[in-house]
């Protein structure tokens, strides 16, 4: 197994989901630069721009982030995403066994609204993740305007 769900990352999981617990995402890196051994390698309050800082040019990473926004005036939602992260520089053979190793991953931090596949900081732009957000959710309040 490749460690995804060890207790650290299981910890890092539910404290992501907890209403009561500032720390809204998780970043999990390979332990080394071969295997597919998994390993928690950083936890935050500072969302998802302080994540997108924290992933690195080089490697592959998978990350887990909560996000809030609001639907109108009276009422916020809260929604996770998963973060498969795969940086430029990322070796090829790293970036080839991702899509069988990110299934272990996506089992468990499997409450998750949306996927995002980034290749570059810009994938992370908090607001065009909140549209495809409100996409997947359903309703939209704002009449389709971000």
């Amino acid at each position: 197994m490749s460690g995804a769900d060890s207790p650290e990352i299981l910890a890092a999981y539910d404290a992501v989901r907890s209403d009561k617990d500032p720390t809204n995402y998780l970043i999990i890196s390979y332990a080394s630069a071969v295997g597919d051994k998994l390993q928690l390698s950083s936890t935050g309050t500072g969302g998802l721009s302080e994540l997108s800082s924290a992933l690195s040019p080089t490697e592959a990473q998978y990350a887990y982030v909560r996000i809030e926004y609001a639907n109108d005036t009276e009422s916020k939602r809260v929604k996770f995403v998963l973060i498969i992260w795969i940086g430029e520089g990322t070796k090829v053979m790293r970036k080839a066994r991702v899509s069988i190793e990110s299934g272990a991953v996506k089992r468990v931090l499997g409450h998750h609204s949306i996927q995002v596949d980034a290749r570059d900081k810009g994938d992370l732009e908090e607001e065009e993740i909140v549209k495809r957000l409100r996409k997947a959710g359903g309703a939209d309040y704002n009449g389709g305007r971000g």
